[in-house]
């Protein structure tokens, strides 16, 4: 619940920071010369922040598969564990007499 809360109050910020620069512009400049045109100053940071998002999507991705498929395992093993328990707590009930109840000595007055 708190890293939504943290997400949301980035994106409100990101989102007040791109209304409060749309009149701004800026050339960017990259190697051996190359240059953009002119462009407002929160597209490249948009896009930057676009692009940190997909990489690191496409990062984690292997690893929350990975996760699913343990707990996936995980779950399928302890329901036959507790299916193999049911069935030995049947068999031992089975495999036990009939016992009387226990007469309690508490029950008996003297005469």
């Amino acid at each position: 619940m708190i890293r939504l809360i943290l997400v949301f109050i980035l994106l409100a910020l990101s989102l007040s920071f791109f209304l409060q620069n749309q009149d701004p512009v800026v050339t960017l400049r990259y190697f051996f010369g190359f240059k953009t045109a002119e462009t407002q100053v929160y597209i490249p940071i948009l896009s930057a922040f676009v692009i940190g998002l997909l990489v690191s999507s496409i990062l984690l991705f292997p690893a929350w598969v990975r996760g699913r498929i343990d707990l996936r395992r995980k779950t399928k093993q302890l329901q036959e564990a507790e299916a193999e328990l049911e069935q030995l707590r049947e068999a031992r009930r089975g495999a036990e007499p009939d016992r009387p109840p226990a007469s309690g000595a508490d029950d008996e007055r003297p005469a």
